[in-house]
């Protein structure tokens, strides 16, 4: 009987000491892995549930749910995709997993990011380790992310052909002007990092696009222009396509704030071209003989000479306009010619027509005088008379069309929309046109323009303009085929000297 109880007794012992054991093996066993509890927030982070993040997190902060849900509010997320490298062991009871992030935004696309997810035992479980920097490494110290609007009403004008404007090519204080005329307002994004004490650091930006408008330059045509006026100062060249009147060249260099379009200046003998379509009209022919001595004194008045008083004896009226010939044009005009017929005709030729553009504009002024000293001076483009660059290159493509068409830089529509008036096209004299491009044409054959290095035909004319104020203006207005210009160099000396060569240039660059 005692052997029984003994039996029951040490069995009861060996129980309990068994329980005690398990427990022990039980107590110290961690549920889950590291890998494991990676996998499951990586996968509840993909799918957007973050209570279920919140559940492997070790004492997450209160406003877990919040952080992340007004992030991808606040940020216009669309996606999220995650990449999880090798877990990696850190200690007995810790790891880490790094990982590759994608956030898809609305407004600005991909946005990358790579941060750490730690892992550590608690409370015999595997469970995230959880700041700011998992949600994104720049998140730290009380950092924020901010998604803001950028509103812009640029305008941005690009070539006739859809290109851009040649950089450099000196038609920005004109075009820019008119931005505010085609400024439309469109939005873009900035996703801004707002630090504590630190300024706000732009991350990723989505710039507004701006208004396009197109205008009638030509990028060629203005490339070439402005290359030719690289290496000369306070000069402008304006070309315009003579059956449009479309501007196809607007490269201007004047200083002082002077402007190829706005601002006038004495003509010189350009404005023999305008001279001459008088006194043909008034019946003088260009193969009749005149007069070219080398100094001409107006009946009782002032004495006009050719410039180094070259006297070239009788030569045709072909000729003495090729030569440029002061006296003749003084003798011709003040014979032939009152200041009223002078001023009339200019006025046909562009002076007394609106001059539409788009960014605004003149012609110059032509006034009547009775004054023979101040009408001789007019007749050879001195005197009262001035006029603009923008004008002469339009006199040249009335020449050569044969119409006369006020220059635009932009489509009709735009030019009546901002200048909220019209210019009507102009048909010349066919007889005094057929005679005019005769006349430019023996410059640039035997007169001030020859063996200069202009291309196969061109027409045109020279002109050196005296001034109070410095050297005198440089001239040199011509065309060839579809294609009219005006050199304009101020205080540059003669037309042949400093005109001709940028001409050169410019249409050797074409």
């Amino acid at each position: 009987m005692r052997r029984r109880k003994l039996i029951v007794l040490v069995v009861a012992v060996a129980a309990i000491v068994g329980a005690g054991a398990f427990a022990v093996v039980a107590a110290g066993r961690v549920r889950g892995s590291a890998a494991q509890t990676a996998a499951a927030y990586f996968a509840a982070w993909r799918k957007g549930d973050v209570l279920g993040m919140e559940r492997l997190v070790h004492r997450p902060p209160g406003d877990f749910v919040t952080r992340h849900r007004e992030l991808s509010e606040k940020l216009h997320v669309d996606a999220i995709t995650l990449t999880p490298g090798p877990l990696r062991s850190t200690g007995e009871e810790s790891a880490e997993v790094p990982f590759a992030g994608v956030r898809l935004l609305t407004e600005l696309g991909s946005w990358p990011f790579e941060s750490t997810l730690r892992l550590a035992v608690r409370d015999q479980e595997w469970r995230v380790l959880w700041t700011p920097e998992t949600l994104h490494p720049l998140l730290k110290d009380g950092a924020r992310l901010e998604l803001g609007e950028i509103d812009t009403t640029t305008a941005e004008f690009l070539t006739s052909e859809g290109a851009r404007i040649p950089h450099d090519s000196y038609a920005d204080a004109y075009l820019d002007p008119l931005k505010p005329e085609f400024a439309e307002t469109h939005q873009g994004w900035q996703l801004l990092l707002k630090a504590p004490g630190q300024p706000d650091r732009p991350l990723l930006s989505r710039q507004p696009k701006a208004n396009v408008e197109r205008t009638t330059l030509s990028r060629a045509v203005q490339a070439a222009a402005a290359r030719a006026l690289d290496a000369v100062d306070d000069s402008t060249i304006v070309v315009v396509r003579p059956s449009t009147g479309e501007i196809l060249g607007l490269a201007d260099r004047l200083k002082e704030h002077y402007s190829a379009v706005r601002d006038v200046f004495p003509p010189g003998s350009v404005f023999k071209t305008i001279t001459a379509a008088a006194l043909l009209r008034a019946g003088l022919d260009p193969r009749s003989e005149v007069p070219c001595p080398g100094s001409y004194t107006v009946p009782g008045f002032r004495t006009i000479t050719n410039d180094g008083g070259v006297d070239r004896g009788t030569v045709t009226f072909a000729d003495a306009f090729a030569h440029s010939c002061n006296t003749t044009f003084v003798e011709q005009a003040t014979t032939r010619l009152t200041s009223k017929d002078l001023a009339d005709t200019a006025a046909e030729w562009g002076f007394g027509r609106p001059v539409v553009t788009g960014i605004g504009g003149s012609c110059g002024t032509v006034p009547e005088t009775t004054d023979p000293d101040t009408f001789a001076e007019d007749a050879i483009g001195q005197g009262e008379v001035v006029t603009t660059p923008l004008c002469m290159a339009a006199l040249a493509a009335a020449v050569q069309n044969g119409t006369w068409r006020s220059p635009r830089l932009l489509s009709k529509g735009e030019v009546r929309r901002i200048d909220g008036v019209t210019s009507d096209d102009a048909r010349m004299d066919e007889d005094v046109v057929r005679a005019l491009r005769d006349l430019m044409s023996a410059v640039v054959d035997h007169g001030t323009a020859a063996d200069s290095g202009l291309p196969e035909g061109v027409a045109g004319k020279t002109g050196t303009a005296e001034v109070p104020d410095g050297p005198p203006h440089a001239w040199f207005i011509g065309y060839r085929d579809d294609l009219a210009f005006c050199v304009f160099v101020r205080h540059g000396g003669s037309g042949r000297g400093a005109a001709v060569p940028i001409a050169v240039r410019f249409l050797n660059g074409l």
